[in-house]
Parts: structure tokens; sequence; C-alpha cells
């Protein structure tokens, strides 16, 4: 006996959200690794020039990690227009996808080296930029919710707007039909004969009295 649809719809939107997850966690980081790249070559000069390593080490690694900084957040912030997103299971689960590609293409390049490697200054950076990150997509989750009510308020007043004045218009326009078939009604009765037929040629006594017949 196969199980009622609706017993298994739960289950099913629970994995399309995973799957949707997923998918924002990949393309955030696909996008933003593309993007800090191609900043990264372009500021290569202007980095080296930076006075202090430790500067140099922070404008890397917020470069390193724009796809949690500012991809990630603009993506939850623009599809939270549209659907209606849980902001921390949304934005924790981006980012763990993403975090675990990289710490997956860390490992395929450096192998257990990055395992190994001692707990420094840019660990503690790209650890506060991934939890700044996090935080900033709950912040674009919450603030596109509370933009998609205030449009959707204000679309209601409008229509609530709208039907008001459509309702005014259509009694006016019944008031103006309404007048236009009494002023037809009086210039119909206006027209009409106002006087009786006249009387037949030899009859000259009033309609109602008895003709007078000559004596013999």
């Amino acid at each position: 006996m196969s199980p009622k649809p609706g017993v298994l719809e739960p289950l099913r939107v629970r994995i399309r959200r995973f799957q949707f997850i997923v998918g924002l966690g990949f393309l955030s980081l696909v996008l933003g690794t593309m993007l800090g790249v191609s900043l990264m070559i372009r500021l290569r000069d202007p980095l080296g020039a930076l006075p202090s390593d430790v500067l140099r080490l922070f404008v890397a690694v917020v470069l390193q990690n724009l796809w949690i900084l500012a991809v990630l957040p603009a993506l939850c912030y623009a599809v939270a227009r549209v659907v209606a997103l849980r902001p921390w299971s949304t934005a924790l689960g981006a980012a763990m996808t993403g975090g675990v590609f990289v710490v997956a293409l860390g490992f395929v390049s450096d192998g257990t080296d990055m395992l190994t490697h001692g707990w420094g200054l840019a660990s503690a950076l790209r650890l506060a930029t991934f939890v700044g990150g996090i935080l900033l997509s709950v912040w674009g989750i919450r603030a596109a919710r509370t933009a998609a009510e205030r449009g959707s308020s204000a679309a209601q007043v409008k229509a609530v707007e709208r039907q008001s004045e459509y309702d005014e218009f259509l009694k006016a326009a019944e008031a103006g039909g309404a007048r236009l078939e009494q002023r037809d009604q009086a210039a119909s009765t206006a027209a009409a004969p106002s006087t009786a037929p006249a009387a037949p040629e030899g009859q000259e006594s009033p309609p109602g009295e008895a003709p007078k017949t000559p004596a013999a």
C-alpha cells in the first residue's frame, strides 16, 4: 500500500530547503572567490605598499573571504525579498557549506599540513570573518523580510484606495445614469399630447351628454 502524498510532503519540503541552502552557499563561494581573486590581482601593488604586515594580512583575509562577508549576505537579501527564509538556519547552512568546500580545497592542496598548522593571527581573522559573515547574512534576511512586509502593506493600502476610488466612480456613474433616465422620462412626458381628441363631425354635444334630437 503506497503512503499518502501528505505524509511525505514535509520531508520533501525539508529536502528542497536543504538543497537550496547548499546551492546558495556554493554559489556564494564561487562568485566570492572569483571576485576576491580579481581584486587581489588588481590590488597587488597597493597591498605591497602597505606599511604594516598586520594590515596587509587583514586586507588579504578580507579579500579571500568576500564570499561570506559580501556575496552571501547580498544573495540572502535578494532571495529573502522573494522567498520567506529562516534567518539563522539559512545563514548557518550556507556558511557551513562554503566553509566545508574551503576546507576541502585546502586539504587537497596542502594535505595534512593544514591540520597541524598552529593557531595564529590569520586563523583568528578567518574565524572572525566567518562569524561576521553569518551575522551579516542573518541581518540581510531579516532586513529583506521587513522590506517585503512593508511593500506588501503599501500594496494593500493602495489596493484599498483604488477600490474606494472605483466605488465612488461607480456611484457617481449610477447617479448620472439615474439623472439621465429621469430627464428622458420628463422629456417624453412633455412631448405627449395634453388635449383630448376632437369630437366626431356632426357631434356638437360634449362627451358624456346624450345628443339632442330635433322634435318631429
